[in-house]
């Protein structure tokens, strides 16, 4: 059951991008719209969750959630920016490798949750895998010639695309990381074993991805006019898609069993469903060639994910 819950973000998070690209919008209207719909969802887990259950909710999980989410903002109005220049596709496995490749590191050097160096071998060839599947799924066709305005086309999406990259870490990160910077009490944090401290996170979370999503428009794309659209609020439905993985991914984040490292690698494995949701609802072309390397990269990335899956097991056997 905690495997299923972990890859709950995964299939949600895959998805946003073709929900985004279905429901149109320039990136600030899709961005605003997915924020606007993370706070009603935040809402009614503090109303419906926080309140009932008597949660902590203090100024210094306001500071982390906001912080967390306005980081969040930046990961993704800057994906949704990349896939304007390379396609759900191709941008979504490009970023969520990057992002497994940063997250999982992170969460095992900076949070030590990978405490032996079995495990480490073993952690390091799971992500390995799942990296070498996500580069074979995003690769061009060899026959298809590369004009001028494609190369600048898809240099253009990488800027945006490694800023992307470091605002998802810091949102995966911030909570664990700064829960022992500013102090949380220990009565908070083993709570619920964890989970009532990931939860209370969640409304304050979303309240930052709201400012963080103004910020971006007014500070990056300056894409100010008409901001609040048809396609704004179609874009609420995937801002509450986008709630229901996170709560799943914090959920997995305080299961000792799993952790940091392990759910945000494998929360990230909706590039997936991304390239396969971008290939048949919204109809983006491959080649035989390219669907060839798209079916073999999903077997070798998933083969990965089971490795990340049994970490403990795995390592017992060495």
């Amino acid at each position: 059951m905690a495997i299923i819950i972990a890859l709950i973000p995964a299939l949600c998070w895959g998805s946003l991008g073709l929900f985004a690209t279905k429901f149109g919008g320039n990136s600030s209207q899709q961005t605003l719209g997915l924020t606007f719909g993370g706070l009603i969802f935040g809402v009614l887990i503090y109303l419906l969750w926080v309140l009932p259950h008597n949660y902590t909710m203090n100024s210094t999980i306001v500071v982390i959630g906001s912080i967390s989410g306005i980081l969040w903002t930046v990961g993704q109005g800057f994906q949704f920016v990349a896939i304007k220049s390379l396609g759900v596709s191709r941008a979504v496995p490009l970023s969520m490798t990057s992002q497994i490749v940063g997250n999982a590191l992170l969460g095992a050097a900076v949070l030590g949750e990978w405490q032996t160096m079995a495990k480490w071998f073993v952690a390091i060839i799971g992500i390995i895998l799942i990296v070498i599947g996500a580069m074979l799924i995003q690769t061009r066709d060899r026959t298809q010639t590369r004009s001028d305005n494609r190369e600048k086309s898809s240099l253009a999406g990488l800027l945006p695309l490694t800023f992307s990259t470091l605002g998802f870490m810091g949102y995966f990160i911030t909570p664990r990381l700064l829960q022992s910077w500013m102090h949380v009490s220990q009565s908070i944090l083993n709570a619920d074993h964890g989970v009532q401290y990931m939860i209370t996170i969640i409304f304050p979370q979303s309240v930052g991805m709201v400012i963080g999503a103004f910020l971006f428009i007014y500070l990056i794309t300056h894409e100010t006019k008409q901001i609040f659209n048809a396609s704004t609020f179609k874009n609420f439905i995937p801002g509450f898609v986008w709630g229901i993985g996170n709560i799943a991914l914090f959920i997995s984040i305080a299961n000792p069993n799993l952790g940091q490292a392990v759910s945000s690698t494998l929360s990230s494995m909706g590039f997936i469903v991304g390239t396969f949701g971008g290939i048949f609802i919204l109809k983006e072309k491959k080649t035989s060639y390219q669907m060839r390397l798209i079916i073999i990269g999903t077997i070798i990335a998933v083969f990965g994910a089971a490795i990340m899956s049994n970490l403990d097991f795995l390592t017992n056997l060495l």
